[in-house]
């Protein structure tokens, strides 16, 4: 008898581990825009039919880890509405060309989640759309780096609170009576809220937020059988990084003082995310999963 070994892959270089360029963008940062590109498992995600006949709403699902878990959802077998920024149109239609190449149904919104008729209304368009709604996961998020609290411009911390809370309660208040038993609500939280950097203040401040809303929703709604966890990714290299405005060193480095010794890819989510949705994860409610490249929470 043959006996097949394991190809091992060595995390440290998996992916690419130098340094950034320094090529930063404005907000809300295109894919296109960023080199290295990121790898929202475009090439490598294989499915294995662990969400087949779910519908999901993905906030955010136009690039970077939104992308990736469309992707992931929709090679799992789940029907896939996004939601993204109008001007982030490019990104979205290839997230779509995306989820329909697996064969699958893909939705499309186009506003910003700040706008509470929008945050709402793609709750409703979602389940009109593909029949239901099972899996929601609340991934847009806004970002800047502050060059210290005096200069925290009260309309860019409001569009930071605005986008990451406001948004996240608008849509899940939405999504709540279409939510039935085996459910599941998945927030992208940041290591950010157990690790703040005090150039992030607001984004920390809104992180932290989000863990306690996971942790209050899991014991609110648990009893009704609707599971509600985070997953809080750590340095991982998406079109928000270099449009967050980080000074030269920051993005050079981006990822590197991680024990891992790299930045993660948005790839790497994906599989933490499926597993959140899954059948897998059925006794898993109020979690926070890191994703962090070995930085603790």
């Amino acid at each position: 008898m043959t006996e097949t070994v394991a190809h091992l892959i060595d995390p440290r270089t998996k992916y690419y581990s130098g340094e950034f360029p320094i090529d930063s963008q404005t907000q809300p940062g295109l894919t296109t825009d960023t080199a290295p590109k990121p790898d929202h498992g475009e090439d490598s995600y294989v499915g294995a039919g662990r969400l087949i006949g779910r519908k999901a709403l993905i906030t955010g699902g136009d690039s970077g880890i939104g992308r990736a878990v469309a992707i992931a959802f929709a090679r799992e077998g789940a029907d896939v509405a996004i939601a993204h920024l109008p001007e982030e149109e490019a990104d979205a239609a290839e997230t779509v060309r995306l989820i329909e190449d697996a064969g699958v149904k893909a939705i499309s919104f186009a506003g910003d989640v700040r706008d509470e008729k929008f945050a709402t209304r793609i709750v409703e368009d979602t389940a009109a759309g593909l029949g239901g709604l099972d899996l929601v996961v609340l991934n847009a998020a806004y970002q800047k780096n502050r060059e210290g609290l005096e200069a925290l411009p009260t309309d860019e911390m409001d569009r930071v609170f605005q986008t990451n809370l406001y948004g996240l309660l608008y849509t899940a208040r939405a999504a709540r009576p279409h939510l039935k038993p085996g459910a599941s609500i998945i927030v992208t939280a940041s290591i950010q809220a157990f690790e703040p950097s005090p150039g992030l203040i607001d984004y920390a401040m809104t992180k932290a937020a989000q863990v306690a809303f996971v942790k209050a929703m899991a014991d609110e709604l648990g009893p009704e059988g609707i599971r509600v966890n985070a997953v809080a990714p750590g340095p991982i290299w998406t079109p928000l990084i270099p449009a967050t405005d980080f000074d030269d060193e920051k993005l050079r480095t981006f990822g590197s003082d991680t024990p891992l010794g790299r930045a993660g890819q948005p790839a790497e989510l994906a599989g933490a995310y499926v597993y959140l949705a899954s059948e897998d994860a059925s006794y898993v409610t109020g979690a926070v999963l890191p994703v962090t490249g070995g930085r603790t929470l």
